[in-house]
């Protein structure tokens, strides 16, 4: 049991020995009891950050310096990679072999930034040409300070990883707070950093609950920017609460992504992507491409074809061999899902397949993976974020219907379309209004592109490059060289 927070470089109590209890979602049965941070431990986490980035040197260390931490943590993720994905996996409650791709990937995201890190000491500042001789101008960019990352709990140790891997190799320091449902795999971040070496104070993690220690980070003066994924909601709370104090801030939200298949699209290929679409994960994916949009010619072939694949899919607890759909997070969730799809029936939407808690599994947040039919285009299944292994399908006429349908959102995470005809897929995905577009395919991630969205779903981008900038400041620094004196108030004959 560890009921600690990693704080300067130790473990420690809560200073009020508050603790949370950890639930597997597919036994319904507590694991494990971690400590539930308040106000004084982010101050004590917060106040080491700001010691460590002000006075101990971690900003001034070079990027090859830090990259050589990050390698470590790399490689501590990977020495433990099957370990922290059955962690993962009993938190969370996604299949194994998804948890060890996140594992891996997290450890790739490490690597990834130690690498931007080194690159840094090559390029670290751009001259400016200006049009008066007498002065010289650089542009350098600095480390932004003290990150307070707030993570979900969808891919616990991969969006710390987004998080922390980019603010050390900006030379930032964290105090990141993991979602309180799934700590596990952020703790055990943590004794990997300390084993790496980390200096004290660069990396604090909290756990807790996200009203008290997620807002104390949030509301912590000596706090320069903040790093948030999540819902909609949480995140404008965020950034008006960072308006006070003019924190930095980058969020990545919600989203109700489309995905159009045009008809001359092999149906099978598009099944298989629609599935991976949404049903990875449980669906409990923010970018995941959950309306669904056919061309009229090809839709009911198509749907046939999807309600007999989903009826395929093996459910159970994720440490089960061939399962490919585990239980949601938490009662919680499970109870929304359940309640949109209700929802969603009574709006006068067709469940065409799954719907309910599968047969056999009497324990566990399991639901069966759903296609909905019918959805009208003003109910909240076709609007709102579900966050769940729920798809709503519809068929469209002509290209311009298909785009203006998909982009009728206040939401514009992430895209997809899928035709053969590649001119026809170019021209769509421009057309769309999202951050993230995917082009005969949906979902694949990759830590060298940027990650973010349009409109309502967040703010920045982070992952590639830009999700280094986003923990960097830039500098100008200009030189008189003149020979003669200025000369503006004082003249040079009276100073004669």
């Amino acid at each position: 049991m560890r009921s600690e927070l990693y704080i300067d470089g130790q473990w420690v109590k809560p200073v009020k020995g508050g603790v949370c209890t950890v639930t597997n979602p597919a036994t319904e049965e507590v694991i494990q009891t971690i400590g539930a941070a308040t106000a004084e431990d982010v101050d004590l986490a917060v106040k080491a950050a700001r010691r460590a980035f002000d006075k101990d040197g971690w900003p001034k260390l070079t990027g090859a310096h830090r990259a050589r931490y990050l390698r470590a943590i790399a490689d501590g993720i990977r020495a433990r990679q099957a370990e922290i994905a059955r962690l993962e996996v009993l938190d969370n409650g996604k299949p194994f072999p998804e948890a060890d791709w996140d594992v891996a990937d997290a450890a790739g995201c490490f690597d990834f930034y130690a690498g931007l890190a080194e690159q840094l000491d090559n390029n670290p500042e751009e001259t400016i040409a200006l049009p008066d001789q007498r002065f010289t101008s650089k542009a350098v960019r600095e480390p932004l300070g003290v990150a307070g990352a707030i993570i979900p709990w969808n891919y616990p140790l991969l969006m710390a990883a987004w998080k922390v891997a980019p603010a050390l190799a900006a030379g930032c320091t964290v105090v990141l707070k993991p979602a309180e449902l799934t700590s596990l795999t952020a703790l055990e971040l943590a004794v990997v950093a300390d084993k790496a070496g980390l200096p004290p104070g660069v990396l604090n993690i909290l756990t807790g609950a996200g009203s008290v220690a997620g807002q104390a980070i949030i509301d912590h003066k000596q706090v320069d920017k903040l790093a948030f994924t999540g819902s909609g909601p949480v995140g404008s709370k965020i950034m008006a609460a960072a308006a006070r104090d003019i924190k930095r801030v980058s969020l990545e939200l919600g989203g109700k992504s489309p995905f159009v298949v045009f008809e001359d699209a092999d149906i099978d290929k598009a099944v298989e992507w629609i599935m991976f679409g949404i049903f990875w994960n449980q669906g409990q994916v923010c970018s995941a491409t959950s309306r669904v949009l056919v061309q009229d010619t090809i839709y009911e072939r198509l749907l046939a074809r999807l309600i007999e694949e989903t009826k395929k899919i093996k459910i159970g607890n994720g440490l089960d061999e061939g399962v490919l759909l585990g239980p949601l997070v938490s009662k919680r969730q499970h109870e929304q899902v359940v309640a949109a799809i209700e929802a969603a029936r009574q709006a006068g939407a067709t469940v065409a397949c799954g719907g309910a808690r599968p047969e056999g599994f009497d324990k566990g947040y399991y639901l069966q993976p759903t296609v909905l039919t019918d959805v009208p285009l003003d109910s909240a299944a076709w609007v709102e974020e579900i966050f769940g292994p729920v798809v709503c399908i519809r068929p469209f006429r002509t290209e311009e219907e298909a785009i203006e349908l998909a982009n009728d959102s206040r939401f514009g995470l992430a895209a997809a379309v899928m035709s053969k005809d590649d001119i026809r897929a170019e021209r769509v995905a421009a057309a769309f209004r999202a951050g993230i577009v995917w082009i005969n395919c949906s979902q694949p991630t990759f830590t060298e592109a940027p990650w973010g969205g349009y409109k309502e779903s967040g703010i920045g981008r982070e992952l590639g490059r830009w999700g280094l900038d986003n923990y960097l400041e830039t500098k100008q620094i200009t030189r008189f060289v003149g020979e003669d004196p200025w000369g503006w108030y004082i003249k040079p004959e009276a100073a004669e």
